[in-house]
């Protein structure tokens, strides 16, 4: 008799299954945690003000604002939308209003070292009044000074100076010319302002040069010597005395100097000593100070020049530069945090937080010959050193893809200080020639992000544990009771009030609420972060504007539902097409060995479905156990070959105890040509298995999902509600019969919250759900045929046991009478060596 008769002879008192346990109608239906009269009421008068159950992240952050201390930075993570945002943000004012209302800072020219400017840190609104003192001061110079050298007592000073060294030149110049004509000459100049010797001739100048020369001629030589020599020691004498006039000269401009000096100090000493009777800070004294002895030191920038305005007022320009160039940009002051008009601590959101509006920069100028300058005025500050003695918000998420961002914010967290410098992508442009003096910056930073950003800086950055020490990770999904279902509906009815829409009936709200329930994933949870709950009103009040509708209703909110799936449905409606015209193989009738319907999920963006897969296995002789053909054409992910190797566990734990396991099996995904991940499908494929096992055929009607361990426990999987959906769709599509359905985890009872239609047709009896605890209930139903145990004759495990123990005595009997066992090799596993040739005769 051969292998398929035993089978056949096997099965001939097949042992019926009892009857299915289904879900009824009832144990599908939602009950709202509140009355919907109470939510009508909410939505009148109630307020959404704070978070929806995040009180354990609101926690983390005021104990991270209320901790002075290096490192208590917070990471918030889950915050989604402005509305959000905008309650953490109240929460850190309220703690700003506590706080002391920072200083200003301000940067100022460094006199000794121009290239260092120097920062001064002033109580809150002295840093702009030091700029429009200072500023005021030069224009009271600019205007004073020269009317001070003007002045009658400053003439008379500098004409007494210049009338005393006249007369020291005199008595100089003319006790040498007395000496030269004692020797025989006269000293004479020339047009070209030189000083020249002329021989004289009987103690008389010659009337012309004739003159001189016949009389010369008329002496011997050696008087001629003589007169050469003399005319040469009288030109030495007369270079030395006129090194002496230089000398007198420079005395003279620097007593004039000190007079100019000493008039421009009794204007300038004052006016400085004024504006630090205002300013308690040393830095401040010591800058005015050394402003004022640069004045002094030049003078000649104040003097009046021709056709310039006399006393105008100096305009100020850009960044605080005056509109007459580079002039008088040393006596500026270039305020980079001005904190007059704040009250608290200051609260900074940075909406993009790239390098120059995070940390500043040092802008150059360009000149028409392509020189690049720049100077202090140019230091521009950017939102952290605004937020010094507060509190810095932005998305990190923005902000770690900006260049140099995140190296610079760790450098600052970790010492304190900002080094303000110009940053560029290209090295060439990057140096300003300035070195400004560092920032000390005290500042709380809460930066927002997901939390796979926060993951991969934990264990990928030694440096972002002790920056931020306090993680705020808000909750997707709270329970649903009734303080919850109220703040949903506050929620919708201050949008409403806000924007301007339509009121909501409390059919409309309850349905929202039942929405954002199923977002959550369970029917005892309700989603807590309120966007998605905001666009479903708006769009629900848009379809009752465009029917003219006075309220919302629930109707409204079906079509905005059914709208939004319509736009993104597509590819759902493809493959419900071509599984009615036959193309993807989907069979929902009849009964098959070996093939069974699984359920998986797709992601289109924005919209998941539920697509139905027919699973195929096949069994023969062997000892490859199971080969996973998606594993082998690298179509499967690790999750899904998990999934496999517990099927093996499991029958190894269940069938393997008396004999081994020798068989091939091949499980396959028909029609499958992209990747497939996952081991929602293993419960599938060992339904398949065990069919294909003891050739039992399998209803083809139902659909199965669930991932099974190795001891035969049906576990929970996600995306119940799609599934169940999606195979619903293909069975309307093709016809129902009455008998379709689909077979669940009883772990996932309490995800369900199916859509209207589907509910409808399980209340009618046109469609089934069979929640399943173990593999034993799953097979029972799929197959009519008792699961029972393996000693128990006409079961499903009485026939795979015996299968698969007939397999391993076939294959054993046939181990001695062949030379060598040809085993098939193991997935993944290299191919056989092949046997070494014979030995050569020796």
């Amino acid at each position: 008799m051969t292998d398929q008769g035993e089978q056949t002879n096997l099965q001939a008192q097949l042992v019926p299954a009892p009857a299915a346990t289904e879900l009824r109608a009832s144990e599908l239906r939602l009950k709202l945690p509140a009355d919907p009269a109470e939510l009508e009421r909410a939505a009148t008068v109630g307020h959404d003000e704070h978070l929806l159950g995040q009180n354990r992240a609101l926690d983390a952050i005021r104990l991270a604002i209320g901790i002075d201390g290096p490192g208590y930075n917070v990471f918030v993570s889950g915050l989604r939308s402005r509305q959000e945002r905008d309650t953490v943000v109240q929460l850190l004012r309220q703690k700003a209003a506590s706080m002391a209302t920072p200083g200003d800072w301000v940067y100022v020219q460094n006199f000794k070292s121009p290239e260092s400017p120097v920062a001064i840190y002033l109580p809150p609104g002295q840093g702009a009044e030091l700029g429009r003192r200072v500023n005021d001061l030069v224009l009271f110079i600019r205007d004073q000074l020269p009317k001070a050298f003007r002045r009658e007592e400053f003439d008379q000073e500098r004409t007494a100076l210049r009338d005393k060294y006249n007369k020291r030149a005199q008595e100089l110049f003319g006790g040498f010319e007395q000496r030269a004509r004692e020797r025989g000459f006269a000293v004479q100049g020339t047009p070209g302002g030189q000083l020249i010797f002329i021989p004289l001739i009987d103690g008389k100048i010659p009337e012309s040069p004739e003159a001189l020369q016949q009389a010369m001629q008329k002496r011997t030589q050696e008087e001629r010597d003589k007169l050469a020599e003399t005319q040469a020691e009288l030109q030495e004498q007369l270079g030395n005395l006129l090194m002496r006039q230089q000398e007198m000269m420079r005395e003279l401009i620097d007593d004039i100097r000190a007079v100019e000096r000493t008039f421009a100090a009794r204007l300038i000493a004052p006016a400085v000593n004024e504006i630090k009777q205002h300013f308690s800070a040393k830095d401040v004294h010591a800058y005015l100070d050394e402003m004022g002895e640069h004045m002094l030191s030049h003078l000649e920038r104040f003097r009046e020049r021709e056709g310039a305005e006399q006393g105008g007022a100096m305009q100020m320009t850009g960044q605080g530069a005056p509109e007459d160039g580079s002039r008088w940009v040393e006596y500026q002051v270039n305020v980079m945090v001005d904190n007059s008009e704040t009250s608290g601590a200051p609260i900074v959101f940075e909406d993009a937080p790239n390098y120059r509006n995070l940390f500043g920069t040092i802008e150059r100028w360009i000149d028409p010959l392509g020189r690049s300058g720049t100077n202090f005025t140019r230091i521009i500050g950017g939102s952290y050193i605004k937020s010094h003695g507060g509190f810095l918000i932005f998305d990190l998420e923005d902000a770690v893809i900006e260049p140099g961002v995140w190296r610079t914010l760790k450098r600052s967290l970790k010492s304190g200080r900002l080094t303000l410098e110009t940053y560029e992508p290209l090295p060439f442009f990057a140096t300003s020639g300035l070195r400004p003096e560092p920032i000390d910056v005290h500042n709380k930073v809460v930066v927002l992000g997901g939390p796979y950003l926060y993951n991969m800086l934990y264990f990928y950055d030694a440096d972002f544990s002790e920056l931020f020490k306090v993680k705020a990770e808000m909750r997707p999904a709270i329970g649903a009771d009734r303080d919850a279902a109220l703040h949903y509906a506050a929620r919708v009815g201050a949008l409403a009030r806000r924007e301007h829409l339509p009121p909501f009936e409390a059919g409309a709200l309850a349905r929202i609420l039942e929405y954002g329930m199923r977002m959550a994933g369970d029917r005892t949870r309700v989603l807590a972060m309120l966007e998605p709950i905001d666009d479903l009103a708006r769009e629900s009040a848009y379809f009752a504007t465009a029917a003219s509708a006075p309220i919302v209703t629930a109707q409204h909110v079906e079509r905005a539902l059914t709208e939004r799936m319509l736009r993104l449905n597509f590819i759902e409606e493809e493959i419900r097409r071509l599984i009615a015209n036959g193309t993807l193989v989907v069979n929902i009738t009849g009964r098959s060995v070996g093939q069974i319907n699984g359920l998986a999920v797709l992601d289109v963006g924005g919209y998941a479905f539920g697509r139905p897969s027919r699973v195929s296995v096949t069994v023969a002789l062997g000892q490859a156990g199971l080969i996973n053909i998606e594993r082998e054409a690298r179509l499967s992910g690790s999750t899904h070959d998990k999934g496999i190797m517990i099927l093996s566990g499991f029958l190894r734990w269940r069938f393997g105890q008396s004999h081994p396991i020798a068989m091939s099996a091949s499980i396959a995904f028909e029609q499958s040509y992209s990747g497939i991940d996952g081991d929602s499908a293993s419960s599938t494929e060992l339904y398949g298995l065990l069919s294909a096992l003891s050739a039992v055929p399998i209803r083809q009607e139902l659909a199965v999902t669930g991932s099974v361990d190795q001891f035969g426990h049906v576990q929970a999987i996600g995306g119940a509600n799609e599934k169940i959906e999606g195979y619903y769709r293909v069975c309307k599509a093709i016809g129902l019969t009455g008998t379709q359905g689909v077979l669940l985890p009883r772990t996932n009872l309490p995800n369900l919250m199916l859509e209207a239609e589907t509910t409808a047709a399980i209340e009618r009896g046109e469609f089934h759900l069979y929640p399943v605890a173990t593999i034993d209930q799953g097979i029972e139903i799929l197959t009519g045929v008792r699961a029972g145990a393996l000693d128990e004759p006409g079961t499903i495990n009485y026939l795979v046991d015996q299968r698969l123990k007939k397999m391993a005595d076939v294959l054993h009997d046939r181990a001695p009478q062949e030379t060598r066992i040809i085993q098939e090799p193991a997935p993944g596993a290299p191919p056989p060596k092949p046997p070494a040739p014979p030995e050569p005769p020796r």
